[in-house]
């Protein structure tokens, strides 16, 4: 019976397909336990460069990511890959991430690039910087490689930002004002973390996860200590 309603829903081929990684995902939301406390939980932040910002006609170029465990970040635990884009390189993009035609003629295959990202991934807690952007193309990337959608959670550092600027006062009066401009690296010169010219996804991840790692000080004694607190109030 339940085969059969796979085999109509799914179609047969479609899950014999999913890599191990993508099978262990379907269970994720079940197994996520919102009560995990803030400073024991698993995170993976990242960033992707894209060829651009139209989610029918852009793809992934590359991918990048860090693990951190509470505050802690780990910078030998990363991922890096590029991906063959599904689409033209534009230039005015190509003037943005520096990447190339040339740099990607040995690119992985978007359905293998994600598979590796997924089992980077795991359980963990996805955080990035207005991240709806990045996962919106992993998720059409992954729909029209597997028929699937990652189901890891994901919180938006510029979510949190808001949320404690509004909500908590020694926030505010540590940085003494909010930047007006919104994009990461912005944000991450307010809040006294290096900013280097050069970037690509696993440098902007990495940014991030500082970024994060400093919010993660203040929002306990804003009232938020566990996963599913952050959620409410980093959701992206």
């Amino acid at each position: 019976m339940m085969g059969g309603l796979f085999t109509r829903f799914f179609g047969q081929s479609r899950v014999r397909e999913l890599p191990v990684s993508l099978r262990l995902q379907q269970g994720l939301r079940k197994r996520f336990d919102r009560n995990i406390p803030l400073e024991e939980a698993e995170y993976v932040v990242f960033d992707t460069e894209l060829t651009g910002l139209d989610f029918k006609r852009d793809s992934i170029i590359s991918i990048g990511a860090v693990k951190m465990e509470g505050l802690r970040i780990y910078p030998s635990r990363t991922f890096y890959c590029l991906v063959r884009p599904e689409c033209e390189l534009k230039r005015d993009g190509i003037v943005i991430h520096e990447i190339t035609p040339d740099d990607l003629e040995g690119a992985e295959a978007p359905e293998a690039a994600l598979n590796e990202f997924v089992t980077f991934v795991g359980d963990a807690v996805l955080v990035g910087h207005f991240a709806f952007i990045d996962i919106n193309f992993i998720n059409r990337a992954l729909k029209r490689c597997y028929g699937i959608k990652i189901q890891n959670p994901v919180v938006d550092t510029f979510q949190i930002h808001e949320w404690l600027y509004e909500n908590d006062s020694t926030f505010a009066r540590h940085y003494h004002g909010m930047t007006i401009k919104k994009d990461l690296f912005s944000i991450a010169k307010t809040y006294g973390i290096t900013v280097k010219t050069a970037h690509n996804a696993l440098i902007d991840a990495y940014l991030t996860a500082q970024l994060f790692q400093r919010f993660l000080r203040f929002l306990p004694q804003a009232g938020v200590r566990t996963l599913g607190e952050l959620l409410m109030v980093g959701k992206s």
